[in-house]
């Protein structure tokens, strides 16, 4: 459960650790921004997929459909640094679709969580699945770590690829590999 109090007091601390004086006029409402904008990013916490999984319309064909260029952001759990990008999305309906906004909703519930990109990806595949019924989800996603741009070996622009296939994309290399080429145009 998200806890304003207890996040206001860590900021406090956090500021009095690094030598920064809470009361100064910059800094006073600084703990209390921080507790909403943190109820904000971490939205996802208190979210499944299911909520936006559940309404589908019925379907007469299995071609693929597909999302791409999904922005997202998110917080890496090792640093608590922003990473950043675009997931793309294909699946084989089985019967039924999802409004596609319900997609980019999707890979929200999972961005807003502290989170590791491979994990994320892996998720989303899996919620399709399970939710959908799909016959196959091909889910990837290219980002940008700030724990790699801002701090430690700082290569700013270099980006993260990841891919998760179940069903028929796993299944189907040909398949795999023509819907990643239109993931890329």
């Amino acid at each position: 459960m998200f806890d304003k109090k207890k996040i206001e007091e860590a900021v406090k601390l956090l500021l009095e650790g690094i030598g920064e004086d809470v009361n100064r006029e910059g800094l006073k409402d600084t703990p209390e921004r921080v507790a909403r904008m943190y109820e904000e990013l971490y939205a996802g916490m208190n979210q499944e997929p299911d909520e936006h999984l559940s309404k589908t319309f019925s379907c007469d064909n299995d071609d693929v459909v597909i999302e791409k260029d999904i922005t997202f952001y998110s917080t890496c759990e090792h640093h608590l640094m922003p990473f950043y990008g675009k997931a793309y999305i294909a699946y084989i309906p089985n019967g039924k679709v999802v409004g596609i906004s319900k997609l980019a909703r999707t890979v929200e519930v999972y961005a807003r969580r502290l989170q590791i990109q491979e994990q994320m990806t892996h998720q989303i595949a899996q919620a399709l699945e399970k939710y959908l019924g799909a016959k196959g989800v091909l889910v990837m996603i290219e980002a940008e770590h700030m724990c790699m741009s801002a701090r430690g070996i700082k290569k700013p622009g270099s980006k993260t690829v990841t891919f998760a296939a179940v069903g028929r994309f796993h299944e189907d290399k040909q398949l795999r590999s023509e819907t990643l080429m239109l993931f890329r145009q």
